[in-house]
């Protein structure tokens, strides 16, 4: 099973747009390398990867095997309250890898009075 890491900001507030960025380490074969036998390395890429917040789909991508090892994703959301983020994903040979962040968002903070 592939791992994976996601940064996201410190602070957040309500309503705020945030920006997630997330690395999957997964070798994203693409099936026309070979080894050094010289037989052919079986594709095996990630066919999809999505991520819900609070219960909602914020980002899906079915990349292909013209993405790199180890894909680097980066993705806009806006916060609404504290949740769950979940990334998903599925490769080739049906493996399955998962992550869960909480993200914590914070009310706005008042304004004085003018």
């Amino acid at each position: 099973m592939s791992q994976a890491r996601m940064q996201l900001p410190s602070r957040v507030q309500t309503g705020e747009l945030v920006r997630a960025r997330l690395l999957v380490a997964h070798p994203m074969e693409t099936g026309y390398l070979q080894d050094l036998n010289g037989r052919t390395i079986a594709r095996n890429v990630i066919r999809e990867l999505t991520c819900d917040y609070g219960g909602r789909q914020v980002f899906r991508v079915e990349p292909s095997s013209g993405i790199s090892g180890n894909p680097f994703f980066e993705f806009f959301f806006r916060a609404e309250q504290t949740g769950e983020l979940l990334v998903r994903w599925v490769d080739d040979q049906g493996l399955q890898g998962q992550l869960r962040q909480t993200l914590q968002v914070q009310p706005p903070a008042s304004r004085p009075a003018s």
